[in-house]
């Protein structure tokens, strides 16, 4: 009876070990790494072993600088191996891992290097122009990268040369968080400088800085005119003193020079020119009328010069003025110049006509072959007594109670 007893029990709990759903049915497998290191080269085959003691092949979760993704194991006798694809063998970082086991945590990750070769270099060098002075500077930049494109290791030394006039230098720079940097100061000459970067072998393209003048200094202007009479017709040039920085460099071809004018009755005038081999030039033309002027350049929020003074003298001392056709025909001139020559064409002659003490009417005409005419018609101008006002050159003639 008692062994009848003790068979029942065990067909019961053999029968409800077969049968139960909650039990876990990977209770008893156990995983182990089986590790050899955790470092490796970029490219190198990277196989995961684990052995186990089931029958499960549970899967492996990756998680890398370029994304996640899920292996699926190759099964030996006792053993699982996790072979990572070349985009994650490829690239250098680390990958962390996890065995996807129900009943066990198993993790951990691996060290990527990159190879020891530079294959490329990833050069750039900004701004590609600097101002002389040794306080401007442009950078280099320098990306070694292996064959899989990763930049190389922290601490791999970078030689970076650089050639300016009769000067060459060599110096060393690291790679630190994957990239290389030089900063490159400027001389206080102007001139083009070469600069070419190398590591492990292997060269940069050659880069060009162009090490520029600094700001401009004050400077001196200068005049030139054929004549001294407000003429209205000659030109009177301006131009400047070779502009320099501060360290004796010219300035930049095309930097740009304003010249203003003040006059007598206070008016702004302007003209501008820009430098050509360190000389700004500017022209303008003489007045109408007698006239001083006070000039003065300047580079705009940089430099100045000094002020010239230039004085105008009258070439028209007076003219004549000649009515006809019932007074509506108004003839002036001839308008002689300082050598009795006749006015060139172009000088302005205005008429002002007041009727009662009120103007009614300006009209404006240019001298031809030294004369201007006005022709007063009678939809404008009817039949009555004006008082005119002629004015050319500076100067004013009053016709007053003139009968049209």
């Amino acid at each position: 009876m008692k062994f009848k007893l003790i068979y029942l029990i065990i067909s019961t709990l053999l029968f409800l070990s077969l049968n139960s759903t909650d039990m876990p049915v990977d209770l008893n497998d156990d995983y182990k790494l089986i590790a050899t290191k955790n470092e490796f080269v970029a490219g190198d085959a990277i196989v995961l072993k684990f052995s186990t003691t089931g029958g499960l092949q549970p899967l492996l979760y990756a998680s890398y600088s370029y994304g996640n993704t899920i292996i699926k194991p190759v099964t030996e006798v006792g053993m699982l191996n996790y072979n990572l694809p070349q985009t994650i063998s490829s690239k250098s970082g680390v990958v962390n891992w996890k065995l996807l086991a129900d009943n066990q945590t198993l993790s951990g990750k691996c060290h990527i290097l990159p190879k020891t070769k530079a294959i490329s270099m990833e050069t750039y060098l900004g701004p590609p122009s600097i101002a002389a002075g040794r306080t401007d500077f442009s950078m280099l930049v320098v990306i070694p990268t292996d064959r899989f494109d990763n930049p190389l290791q922290d601490s791999t030394a970078v030689n970076v040369k650089h050639q300016f006039l009769n000067n060459e230098e060599n110096n060393t720079v690291y790679i630190k968080n994957g990239i290389s940097y030089k900063n490159i100061f400027s001389e206080t000459k102007t001139g083009r400088m070469l600069i070419s970067s190398e590591c492990l072998g292997k060269n940069s393209k050659e880069f060009t800085l162009n090490v520029l003048p600094d700001l401009p200094t004050d400077f001196e202007i200068y005049f030139d005119r054929n004549h001294q009479y407000a003429d209205g017709n000659q030109i009177t040039s301006f131009t400047t003193s070779i502009i320099k920085d501060n360290y004796g460099n010219i300035v930049s071809d095309g930097t740009y020079a304003a010249f203003f004018i003040s006059n007598k009755s206070k008016a702004i005038l302007k003209t501008s020119g820009t430098t050509i081999n360190g000389i700004a030039s500017a022209k303008m033309i003489h007045p109408d009328h007698e006239d001083s002027w006070k000039v003065k350049a300047i580079i705009e929020g940089m430099a100045k010069s000094n002020t010239i003074e230039l004085d105008y003298k009258p070439a028209l001392l007076d003219f004549q003025v000649v009515f006809s056709e019932d007074n509506r025909t108004i003839t002036i001139g001839p308008l002689k110049s300082f050598m009795n020559q006749m006015i060139p064409d172009g000088l302005e002659v205005s008429l002002s006509v007041f009727k009662n003490k009120t103007k009614h009417k300006t009209l404006l005409k240019s001298s031809f072959g030294g004369y201007a005419t006005f022709k007063l018609n009678t939809n404008d101008f009817t039949n009555d007594i004006y008082n005119f006002k002629i004015e050319t050159a500076g100067i004013e003639k009053p016709f007053k109670q003139i009968k049209l």
